[in-house]
């Protein structure tokens, strides 16, 4: 085994400060090159107490950076598109590297190392993932695995047809700078046009019919 001083919180491992016991393994290849420790020798004990102060602001700093992006990611959804067997089985897989990239073309830039994911995803649906942006601070992201855009929107066939309509003619609210569907007359339109283009035409036949009656 071997001590080590972490320079940053690590969870379920301690805080910044303590000296801890870990395999040599998980040191080397990990803590090690990361810089998120130093070997736990009398020289490096003395430089860890040297930098503290530098190492707690520097840390403070980094926390409210990724407090607030979090506060910007709250109840972030990101569709990924990918074909599925009919039992909803994926053929291939949504790594941490799938979301991150989803989620960096949603104008958030993090790394797969933050994603944190047991396993990659194999199924359809909704998935509530944990990223983790500091040592202190991770929030939950969901992923919306679908076949199609369509799908991850939750529309329906008949709603599709309507989604493309509603765009056609412009019945959509971005005033807030997002598109949304809304339910409008204008579905009827063309019904409410052709009854409209019938009566006209029956009108003058019906004057004429008048006008004879009367001579």
């Amino acid at each position: 085994m071997m001590n080590v001083i972490l320079l940053q919180r690590v969870e379920k491992l301690g805080q910044m400060g303590d000296v801890v016991t870990v395999k040599p393994g998980y040191a080397r290849n990990y803590l090690l090159p990361q810089g998120i420790a130093l070997r736990a020798t009398n020289d490096n004990k003395a430089v860890f107490q040297a930098r503290r102060a530098q190492l707690e602001a520097e840390n403070l700093k980094r926390r409210e950076e990724a407090e607030d992006m979090a506060g910007r990611m709250e109840g972030l959804s990101i569709p990924m598109i990918r074909q599925a067997s009919d039992t909803g089985q994926l053929y291939g897989s949504v790594t941490t590297r799938d979301i991150a990239a989803g989620v960096s073309e949603a104008g958030f830039t993090i790394g797969s190392n933050q994603v944190m994911l047991d396993r990659a995803i194999k199924t359809l649906g909704v998935h509530n993932i944990r990223v983790k942006l500091h040592p202190e601070v991770d929030l939950m992201i969901n992923i919306n695995v679908a076949k199609s855009e369509e799908e991850a929107l939750g529309l329906t066939v008949e709603e599709e047809d309507d989604f493309g309509q509603d765009l056609e003619f412009g019945a959509f609210d971005n005033e807030d700078g997002d598109v949304r569907i809304t339910r409008s007359d204008e579905d009827d339109a063309p019904a409410a046009v052709e009854a409209e283009a019938e009566a006209e035409a029956e009108a003058p036949a019906e004057e004429a019919e008048a006008a004879s009656e009367d001579d």
